[in-house]
């Protein structure tokens, strides 16, 4: 798989893993790791970060995997690299799902009866930059969180 593009940061993390529902707790778990090993990360840029990490990894399990077979090995999978900079948090996702049709210009949040559909607008919310793109049969996702920048 391609990797997702993160700088080489020094103290960067990654995981590579099936794309299944049950993968969030581990991917917590791992943001754990990251507030761990960082303590400086205020609370609210922790928060931001994490909720926006969260639910685009459960837009990958959700959408780029629905309808779809699995991939000649069987399984589908995602790579995803955290980062903790003195100015930013980073997080890039790569998978082999299917290609997603997206603006994310137009991502926006449902009305209040919606069931579903808040996902990407919160974490594009809660975020300074979201960015997705297909390349070499990938999806790719960045997301960047500005350190101590109200929102």
């Amino acid at each position: 798989m391609t990797e997702p593009s993160l700088p080489e940061l020094p103290g960067r993390i990654e995981l590579s893993a099936p794309a299944d529902p049950a993968i969030i707790d581990l991917l917590h778990g791992l943001l754990e790791q990251v507030w761990l090993r960082h303590p400086d990360v205020e609370d609210a840029d922790r928060i931001r970060f994490e909720m926006a990490v969260v639910e685009v990894l459960a837009n990958i399990v959700e959408h780029a995997y629905r309808l779809d077979q699995p991939a000649g090995d069987g399984q589908r999978r995602f790579t995803v690299c955290l980062a903790v900079t003195p100015e930013a948090l980073q997080a890039a996702f790569a998978d082999n799902g299917l290609p997603m049709e997206l603006d994310l210009s137009r991502v926006a949040m449902p009305d209040e009866h919606a069931e579903s559909g808040r996902g990407l607008a919160l974490a594009a919310a809660a975020l300074d930059d979201l960015a997705y793109s297909r390349n070499d049969g990938r999806n790719h996702w960045r997301l960047l969180c500005l350190r101590g920048r109200p929102r």
